[in-house]
């Protein structure tokens, strides 16, 4: 990739910043240094400029930057992604937005995405964790033809993380389990079946999750 696409990729994000939003964006956890308070539609229209470049996004990934490392997710070809690629973008993670946007725009659509759950659910770094069960929860919505047994499968990374009390992984632990309940009437049972044994556990965290889990299903039902 030539510098100087790299150079245009940043002119065009700091050109687009909006440092007056920065404040009301960290309220909602979207923080980070040298954030530039990009919207996700403006990264999206930058991504349609400089259409899908693996090596551009390499390079985005690593300016530090979160908005370039969303527009990174967003341009990255996601078949010639590695796996020292996604584990050294997921130990680069430090806002929940960058995190569930990598794994909605590149990492749901790698071939290697589906092994790389269980091996983040096992990291205590909090990003690397919630990279776990974000993409859980994206892969139960957009691996349409993935079969109902390998999310079965995944139920136990839910409860075994379920005391994880650190916001931004028991929230995407909790959206993992509502996405795969909600994925198809098989799985909505084991599920709720997970959810109602949360409910018991001790941990608050657990307890939550469970709770908020089993209202959705049941409403969606």
């Amino acid at each position: 990739m030539s510098p100087t696409r790299l150079n245009l990729a940043l002119e065009r994000l700091r050109a687009a910043a909006r440092p007056e939003a920065l404040d009301a964006m960290a309220r909602f956890g979207l923080t980070g240094d040298a954030r530039l308070g990009l919207a996700v539609p403006t990264l999206r229209s930058l991504a349609r400029e400089f259409k899908r470049d693996h090596e551009l996004a390499l390079a985005l990934w690593d300016s530090g930057i979160p908005d370039a490392q969303i527009l990174a997710g967003m341009v990255a070809e996601p078949a010639k992604l590695t796996v020292k690629q996604m584990d050294h973008w997921v130990a680069g993670m430090r806002a929940w937005d960058v995190c569930d946007q990598a794994c909605t725009n590149a990492f749901v659509k790698s071939p290697l995405a589906w092994e790389a759950i269980p091996r983040w659910a096992a990291r205590p770094a909090e990003f690397e964790k919630r990279a776990a069960f974000s993409l859980l929860a994206v892969a139960a919505v957009h691996q349409k033809t993935r079969p109902d047994a390998d999310f079965l499968a995944r139920l136990p990374l839910i409860e075994a993380a379920a005391d994880d009390e650190r916001n931004f992984v028991k929230k995407a632990v909790n959206w993992a389990l509502r996405q795969i309940g909600k994925r198809s009437a098989a799985l909505r049972e084991p599920a709720l079946t997970v959810a109602e044994r949360l409910c018991q556990r001790e941990e608050k965290s657990a307890r939550w999750i469970g709770s908020d889990a089993r209202r959705e299903l049941n409403r969606s039902a």
